[in-house]
């Protein structure tokens, strides 16, 4: 199917009501579904859209409170998302973000107490958006296990970093600190597909190739050590920060009932005019090298822009499905 992506969004919304939201939170929701599918990120747009309603109907979000924004210190706002939609707390918090870091030369914006964000760079490309760079972290449910270990103990935890450019991003990185993000071992296992030894381990702690024995078991750090380590620094801005949940204490993202997800969100907004630096010149350094070559990019440029959409037929009839209740 060849589908409009504000079709995806309009679609996305009546799901979200049909199952209990309500209408600005959904707009909110809909709209991060829709971007995901614009810009090709699959696992966050549709894919994603019958949890949400599943987890609408048995309480596990509430699709209808209204988060609360407080800004304790000039440069530190928060936003208690009250067990809601990550979306609309950090919708209603970023205005108030933006301003203390161009008050303050640079802010932080924590998002506490959400169900979870799914596409974290969809936050940070908001960042930039407004002329500051983006730097954003959140944890999940633990299903990453450390080097040699079999047992999981952090999510997949990933870092989302956004350059602001005059005509469009400079850079947008949205990166799990896992070595490969969860929805890619499901997928596989859906398509009954193996996947590459290095993604996972099983339950015995050695490394598999069957995605079935990987989701029992447990998946590895990027870059062992090193991704290891950014995993237990985005577990302690987006967990110990914020004051919500450990990966270890959250269960599974997808199941349909059980406690909310009590995630949090941790976002760095920086003003460049605000250091004395040259942030455009120094990067367009850096992107002639990289240009100069064949292999190499910078990631996320340019930005896709998917419009229509190519949804599964499958997925889409489970879509309209979904709004038509």
């Amino acid at each position: 199917m060849q589908v409009s992506v504000a079709e995806i969004e309009a679609t996305a919304k009546a799901a979200l009501l049909a199952h209990g939201a309500g209408d600005w939170q959904a707009g909110e929701v809909a709209r991060a579904v829709a971007r995901a599918e614009e810009t090709g990120n699959v696992i966050c747009g549709l894919y994603y859209l019958e949890s949400y309603c599943t987890q609408l109907r048995s309480g596990r979000v509430d699709g209808r409170v209204a988060p609360q924004v407080s800004q304790p210190r000039p440069g530190a706002v928060v936003a208690d998302a009250r067990l809601g939609f990550a979306q609309p707390a950090f919708a209603r918090a970023l205005p108030v973000a933006v301003q203390a870091a161009r008050d303050n030369g640079i802010a932080a914006l924590a998002v506490t107490h959400s169900h979870t964000c799914t596409s974290l760079g969809y936050f940070t490309e908001q960042i930039a958006a407004q002329g500051l760079i983006g730097i954003g972290a959140t944890n999940a449910s633990a299903i990453v296990a450390g080097p040699g270990g079999k047992r999981p103990v952090l999510g997949t935890n990933p870092i989302a970093i956004t350059i602001p450019g005059a005509d469009g991003p400079l850079m947008h990185a949205d990166f799990s600190t896992a070595a490969v993000a969860l929805g890619k071992i499901t997928m596989a296992k859906a398509a009954g597909e193996r996947i590459p030894p290095e993604w996972a381990v099983d339950e015995n702690g050695q490394p598999t190739t069957d995605p079935d024995a990987a989701l029992k078991g447990a998946l590895r750090p990027a870059a062992d050590y090193k991704g290891w380590a950014l995993g237990l620094l985005v577990e302690a801005l987006a967990a110990g920060l914020t004051g919500s949940v450990n990966s270890l204490d959250v269960k599974g993202l997808k199941l349909p009932d059980g406690p909310p997800h009590d995630l949090g969100q941790f976002y760095i907004l920086i003003d460049p005019g605000a250091h004395g630096g040259d942030l455009a010149g120094r990067f367009a350094r850096v992107a002639e090298a990289v240009a100069a070559e064949d292999g190499p990019r910078i990631p996320g440029v340019p930005r896709r822009h998917l419009d229509p959409v190519e949804v599964p037929d499958a997925l889409w009839a489970q879509a309209t499905a979904l709004a038509a209740r």
